[in-house]
């Protein structure tokens, strides 16, 4: 359905990667030639940063009614080898064979007669692999109606500026890199794609390319802040900037909203189960928020916002019942863009819920706030508390960038809370400072500076990592 709509566009550039660029009508005549080569094939996997041939490998497996599985192409050799051998026969789509898929010739007029895309909405599109932060990572399937789902609620057909470009420098294996080229391209904006992330690249390539939008995680747009010498990022323009997948530090937001002083900014919370974004941070919201007098509006800085349409969101209790607003519990979800389905096994409940097994609470005029992972949550002396909020105290000391606060095992009290910090201070003040601002038993027993955080590539803090790390040194 949206490569159908897509080709409307017929001779207008609707992708551009690395000086090329595909227009509307190619995109579909070589999606159908890739289709005609992916046929009899269980899966189309695709290893490689993002390429012109991205969405022509993506369509192509629509096309041919597999699904197509984006790996995470910086693994380690056997990390890597184990997720292939979970795909025996898969066509695996590696740098080096990607430019045979922009080919005119060879097979493109013997493809161009492939079928249109299935109409089997269940059928699986998309198998995408969690980022396994705190866990192995898990086999996500996304099928054609959960991504049509997420495309029709949130985006008008052809509604784009003809002008209008979108910077992606999101992975392809992430799931905000595969809804962006659906979102965008069903919108009618031109694709621009940066096969790796460098900050000062990524300006350049807004301001030469005339970007209007653009997607980053925290990591990128931290990067991207401090690149811009000035209070103004010369982006004329760039009109929205999207950020999500982590955590992003409110100093950094603040900073950004002053370097961007015309761009309307979207911070978006969602998950590789829900197909991408479920509660979003309007532009409007920002600017509201940083105006503000008010405290409660003022920390609306730190939410990801209110529900989408066509989603739900509900807090529940450690009993699992609904929470009262403002009250911190499980964050649970619910809509046709949900899948929440992993292989065979869906985690949905019986009335649709999603678990995202995220801890948040819900104010009384409906912003969501997440306050990290369940998993994350530190039990001293039998109290639950969340790192998220100590984080929140350590980044607004003027002499830290960024910090991790961890549970590391103790015999008498079950955890102790350390806490890792990017940047400068005294240890003995910066315990003071959180002290002041909590209480004791949320100041951290430790604070441990170091150069930088383990992150994955989408700014997702490995936490299993630097747990381990701490389990040894302050065992």
């Amino acid at each position: 359905m949206i490569l159908e709509m897509v080709a409307s566009g017929g001779d207008r550039p609707v992708v551009t990667a690395n000086g090329r660029s595909l227009t509307a009508s190619n995109l579909l005549l070589r999606a159908r030639a890739a289709a005609h080569r992916f046929r009899g094939r269980p899966a189309v996997l695709y290893l490689s940063p993002s390429h012109l041939a991205y969405p022509v490998a993506l369509f192509g497996a629509a096309l041919a009614g597999i699904p197509f599985i984006p790996l995470n192409y910086r693994l380690g050799e056997h990390q890597l080898a184990r997720l292939l051998a979970r795909h025996p026969g898969a066509l695996v789509l590696r740098p080096a064979d990607l430019d045979s898929l922009l080919k005119a010739d060879g097979g493109a007029e013997e493809g161009a007669d492939a079928p249109e895309l299935a109409q089997d909405q269940d059928a699986v599109a998309v198998v995408l692999y969690t980022s396994g932060t705190t866990a192995e990572p898990k086999a996500a399937l996304l099928r054609h109606r959960h991504l049509l789902a997420y495309v029709l609620n949130t985006q008008e057909f052809a509604s784009a500026e003809e002008d209008d470009a979108a910077l992606v420098a999101v992975p392809p294996y992430h799931v905000a890199g595969l809804m962006n080229l659906l979102t965008n391209l069903y919108s009618g904006r031109r694709l621009v794609y940066l096969s790796a992330f460098d900050a000062g690249e990524w300006l350049e390539t807004a301001r030469r390319e005339h970007v209007t939008h653009a997607l980053v995680v925290p990591t990128m747009l931290a990067r991207i802040v401090a690149e811009v010498p000035a209070d103004d990022a010369g982006t004329p323009t760039l009109r929205s900037l999207a950020y999500g997948g982590a955590r992003t530090p409110r100093p950094v937001v603040e900073r950004a909203l002053g370097v961007f002083p015309g761009t309307g900014f979207v911070n978006a919370y969602g998950l590789t189960e829900t197909a991408s974004s479920v509660a979003v941070l309007g532009p409007d919201d920002h600017r509201e928020a940083l105006a503000a007098s008010d405290p409660a509006v003022r920390d609306r800085l730190g939410s990801v916002g209110r529900a989408l349409p066509g989603v739900e969101i509900e807090i529940r209790d450690d009993d699992g019942k609904p929470a009262r607003a403002g009250e911190t519990g499980l964050v649970f979800v619910r809509g046709e863009q949900i899948s929440g389905e992993y292989g065979g096994r869906s985690a949905l409940d019986a009335e649709g819920w999603f678990p995202t097994r995220d801890r948040g609470r819900v104010d009384a005029d409906g912003y969501l706030f997440i306050e990290g992972r369940a998993d994350d949550t530190i039990i001293r002396g039998g109290e639950n508390i969340a790192p998220a909020e100590i984080e929140d105290v350590l980044v607004a000391h003027p002499g830290i960038v960024e910090a991790a606060v961890i549970g590391v095992p103790d015999p008498e009290w079950g955890q102790r809370i350390v806490a890792v910090v990017v940047g400068e201070g005294d240890p003995a003040e910066v315990r003071q400072w959180v002290k002041d601002r909590l209480r004791s038993a949320k100041t951290p027993d430790a604070i441990v500076f170091r150069a930088e955080l383990p992150k994955t590539e989408t700014g997702k803090l490995l936490r299993r990592t630097l747990l381990a790390e701490l389990e040894t040194t302050h065992a």
